[in-house]
């Protein structure tokens, strides 16, 4: 294992544990997505479904009790015993746009014809989308508490480290994996926007907000009054991508 590995893990883990902190220091989960929680229990489980099968390490053995475990914990304090601070109607993202693609995906491009292959790649591939649900829910409240943005910039140094850790090991060991290079790179440049915003204000000492007019995350914010669509389509509830005159198209991905 090498130097870029062992951050990038450490990373990860402090991820899960700033978001633990928050919940249970602020005694809510408002801010954060249901939805992508429950995304990344999903990877972690269909990931780690060889957890008894398949013995590579010590530590191997417990990160993977541990990000299973822990994703669960968190479902439940959401869902049960902090449920009264979670807001729904901010958390609208159809999650159904990412779990179908990536299971089309597994199926069509994995390393092996069987079931354990197959999950892994799905996990995979929806690691890389599962934080969109999450940057959405950002774009509806326009702020976040700064220990939440700090859960973020772990979250996404942690996949960014592991590029560096791939890019290592194909020097050094001339290791390929294009299934995990592709989706790992997808997931990066959807934090590109939010590390910009991290660095001009939390890394400044101040509030973590998008601008009220602007573009971000594939949303457009606010549009210009009198403008008249062609076409308006409802991807994600409540929410209007259109295709007009601004010339301009809503993206989920």
């Amino acid at each position: 294992m090498n130097a870029f590995r062992l951050v990038a893990d450490l990373m990860h883990l402090a991820s899960i544990f700033i978001l633990l902190l928050k919940i249970q220091k602020t005694r809510s989960c408002a801010g954060i997505s249901f939805k992508t929680q429950i995304l990344y229990t999903v990877v972690f489980v269909a990931r780690y479904l060889d957890l008894f099968t398949t013995w590579i390490s010590l530590y191997n053995f417990l990160m993977k009790i541990f990000f299973i475990s822990s994703s669960i914990y968190i479902l439940w304090l959401m869902y049960i015993k902090f449920r009264a601070t979670y807001d729904p109607n901010l958390d609208t993202f159809k999650v159904e746009y990412l779990l179908v693609p990536c299971c089309l995906l597994a199926f069509i491009f994995n390393r092996d014809i069987n079931v354990l292959e197959i999950l892994w790649a799905f996990s995979i591939y929806l690691e890389a989308v599962a934080i969109l649900p999450q940057l959405f829910m950002l774009t509806r409240t326009g702020e976040a508490e700064t220990i939440t943005t700090h859960y973020l910039f772990a979250l996404g140094a942690y996949r960014a480290l592991y590029i560096l850790n791939w890019i290592w090991r194909y020097t050094r060991e001339g290791h390929v994996d294009y299934t995990v290079w592709v989706a790992g790179i997808v997931q990066t440049a959807l934090y590109s926007d939010f590390f910009y915003h991290y660095y001009n204000k939390v890394l400044h000492g101040k509030k973590f907000t998008l601008p009220p007019k602007s573009t971000k995350f594939g949303q457009e914010i606010d549009p210009p009054k009198g403008d008249i669509s062609d076409i308006t389509f409802d991807i994600i509830d409540n929410t209007s991508f259109e295709i007009g005159r601004s010339g301009y198209v809503g993206e989920v991905i």
